[in-house]
């Protein structure tokens, strides 16, 4: 993925049925300004819309995922009166919230640096693959800011108050191994396999229920909000719609029959 050549702020390729969508502003360690945001949200925006996706690997080129906000256009633009809530509104929130709600899979693959929003985005996603060089850093309390970009969201869940309070107000580097060993990602692997391992994971999340597993993931985004009640009802009513796709019918034909099945997403 770091071998094209576009020079689009976020590259798009598709693989099969993996869109790979790169983060390219590798001079300033990815971090964003407006228009790379606005693109990442219009290229994540076709995915969910795009038959022909069936997974999305959100990666980046060069030493660093993503420094989070680019504060040198931040200030330019800013004219001494910083406009944090509409940069947080337009740009970062939109992304969280589509990763979020886009009904397939979106893996991670982390490389180098990921701090402030460019860790929570990355935290969003369903699966973080993080070479064993990667460092997260909530970096926001360096600078006088609050945390954004649903790290106050994702934290306490995925590591608990106690460590989400240290990370976000201590500000301190967190390892991969680290992250792994908190659970806020999914593997961490050498640096030179990253993209070859984010890949292959990708192409097996390609080849199973789409919908499936679009269906599961609306459920667990809701249960941090429903009682163990509403959940169950919530279930009932997504395992109705499994039960009405192609990839059901395939799949209890293939058990039947005593082979594998061949999902299409439908």
């Amino acid at each position: 993925m770091n071998a094209v050549t576009d020079t689009s702020s976020v590259l798009y390729g598709l693989s099969g049925s993996i869109a790979m969508l790169t983060l390219n502003r590798p001079d300033v360690l990815n971090s964003f300004n407006r228009e790379m945001a606005l693109r990442l949200q219009n290229l994540l925006k076709q995915c969910a819309v795009d038959d022909n996706v069936r997974c999305v690997v959100l990666t980046a080129v060069g030493k660093g995922f993503s420094a989070g906000q680019d504060l040198n256009e931040f200030v330019a633009a800013s004219k001494g009166t910083p406009q944090l809530a509409e940069t947080v509104e337009k740009s970062f929130n939109p992304i969280v919230r589509l990763i979020r709600e886009i009904e397939k899979p979106v893996v991670c693959a982390l490389n180098g640096v990921a701090a402030g929003a460019g860790a929570n985005i990355a935290l969003a996603c369903d699966f973080v693959v993080a070479a064993d060089s990667a460092t997260l850093i909530q970096s926001f309390s360096r600078i006088g800011l609050a945390v954004d970009s649903g790290g106050s969201f994702f934290l306490p869940r995925l590591a608990g108050l106690a460590k989400a309070t240290e990370l976000i107000m201590l500000g301190e580097k967190l390892t991969a191994e680290e992250a792994l060993r908190f659970g806020l990602i999914y593997r961490v692997v050498p640096e030179l396999s990253l993209q070859e391992q984010a890949m292959s994971l990708a192409a097996r999340l390609a080849e199973m229920p789409t919908r499936a597993l679009g269906l599961s993931k609306r459920l667990l985004n809701a249960s941090a909000f429903h009682t163990l009640s509403e959940q169950l009802d919530l279930e009932r009513e997504t395992q109705e719609q499994a039960g009405r796709t192609e990839d059901f019918k395939e799949g209890v034909a293939a058990f039947l029959g005593k082979r594998n099945p061949r999902y299409k997403g439908r």
